[in-house]
């Protein structure tokens, strides 16, 4: 019995020590920012909320019950593949009058080119969207297209967000020293500045807030989500989608969403979109006002008025419980059924936006089997 007790009260100062020390879960805003916070619509006692009603109940007892169903050892939740890569050279990314374009690393990791300027969206490059590996699964693939050692110079990091699989502690340690700017939603500077960012390079948005700098426009809009990375701090950092808007090229990511009446009134104010990038992954019954299912998804990209959309926030991690191909199969029939151009490139492809965006194949399935035919824009 003492022995049992002994362990128990050592696990307890271990996870203490791990909760207070372990920088992970970054900073707190100060009191001065609170206090500006206080004066927003959408901030109270403390705490961001969404624009309209939101639930967030899933009690400790219903979550304790869920954990035997998202451990379960489903094949179909991860593909038993490897997933189609493609590789960038650094040679690749850099020079003079690039297209706007984009490459994709699975889930929500993106790297823009835009008006001679590179912009990581969500970076999020470890193996794990986790703050320990004990907790957490793999990554699908093994490899990324291109790692953050070979990334060329970036002008700036936008974030959606401080969920584990989009604020990547460890991402962030090796982007800081080659970042000139990052640009976030309100509060989540604490984070930066505890993890040795100047101040001075970062920028924080409210909701409809936009900020001019270096040929582009960038604005915060709403999201339906919620935020925090630790046990106590839900709520403490705000979160939003993102208008990026060149010369040419008006670009729409949504960070995580769901679905809402936001999505018109941005199409209202910033649309059309010649290109969207939606979530569309990681959903289940219990809480579809945080995620959207699949056919919201493509209900969202007409709603922005997005000339063609991709599917985001799937094909490289399992946070829920749909097998790991549920997101894509159901968001293109949906596109299809109600006229709303779709594209899914492979990881590491690059995405031109000056080309015809069709996607070629269905790489999500296995490339030796009969149905990975061709397949035409939807």
């Amino acid at each position: 019995m003492i022995t049992i007790i002994s362990i128990i009260v050592i696990l307890i100062i271990i996870i203490t020590l791990f909760l207070t020390l372990s920088p992970q879960f970054g900073g707190s805003s100060s009191k001065q920012k609170l206090a500006q916070y206080e004066k927003l619509a959408y901030f109270e006692d403390g705490k961001f909320s969404n624009l309209v009603p939101t639930n967030m109940d899933m009690d400790f007892s219903e979550a304790i019950k869920m954990l035997p169903e998202f451990f379960k050892n489903d094949p179909s939740r991860r593909p038993d593949f490897e997933l189609p890569l493609e590789r960038r050279d650094s040679l690749e990314l850099v020079g003079k009058d690039l297209p706007t374009r984009l490459v994709w690393f699975g889930h929500s990791t993106f790297l823009l080119q835009i008006e001679g300027k590179n912009i990581l969206i969500d970076p999020m490059f470890s193996e794990i969207p986790s703050p320990t590996p004990l907790f957490g699964k793999k990554r699908y693939s093994k490899e990324l297209p291109i790692t953050i050692e070979k990334l060329p110079q970036i002008d700036m990091i936008i974030m959606s967000h401080d969920h584990y699989d989009h604020l990547d502690y460890e991402s962030i340690k090796k982007l800081k020293e080659k970042t000139k700017a990052f640009y976030m939603p309100l509060g989540m500077g604490a984070h930066f500045e505890e993890w040795g960012v100047d101040s001075s390079r970062i920028h924080e948005l409210g909701w409809w807030d936009e900020i001019q700098t270096d040929g582009l426009v960038l604005a915060l809009t709403p999201a339906r989500h919620f935020s925090g990375r630790g046990l106590n701090n839900r709520f403490s950092t705000l979160w939003g989608s993102w208008v990026i808007r060149g010369e040419s090229d008006n670009i729409f990511f949504s960070g995580d969403s769901g679905y809402g009446p936001h999505f018109k009134e941005i199409g209202e104010k910033y649309g059309p979109f010649n290109f969207a990038m939606m979530e569309c992954g990681q959903y289940n019954e219990r809480w579809t006002d945080i995620h959207m299912v699949p056919e919201e998804t493509a209900q969202a990209a007409k709603d922005i008025k997005a000339a063609v959309f991709m599917p985001i926030h799937w094909a490289a991690f399992t946070l829920a419980m749909h097998s790991w191909t549920d997101p894509v199969e159901r968001v293109i029939v949906k596109a299809k059924e109600i006229n709303q151009p779709i594209f899914v490139p492979e990881i590491g492809q690059f995405i031109e936006l000056d080309k015809n965006l069709i996607t070629t194949r269905k790489w999500w399935l296995e490339p030796t089997t009969p149905s990975n035919q061709m397949i035409s824009k939807q």
